[in-house]
């Protein structure tokens, strides 16, 4: 039997000591598309965690679920540090 690299439990506590710190987030969106943003990680609820964007005019969607994380779908990793 192959032992999993990563479980739920190890992805929820990763991102929530990611909470109210700016996040780059990668949704891979299939087939080669890509979509990359910059936020702040408002919300960690038991199921999913929210992005508050730094775009205003973000029109994308901004709550996901630790499966999608967990899946490859989103990667969601620390923003450098700005000057």
């Amino acid at each position: 039997m192959i032992k999993p690299n990563n479980d739920i439990a190890r992805v929820k506590q990763r991102i929530r000591g990611f909470q109210e710190q700016r996040v780059d987030v990668t949704v891979r969106l299939g087939r080669n598309k890509v979509q990359r943003f910059c936020g702040t990680l408002t919300g960690v609820y038991p199921a999913l965690f929210t992005v508050r964007p730094d775009d205003k005019d973000f029109l994308g969607k901004t709550a996901y679920s630790y499966a999608e994380v967990l899946c490859g779908s989103i990667d969601v990793k620390l923003a450098p540090k700005t000057k």
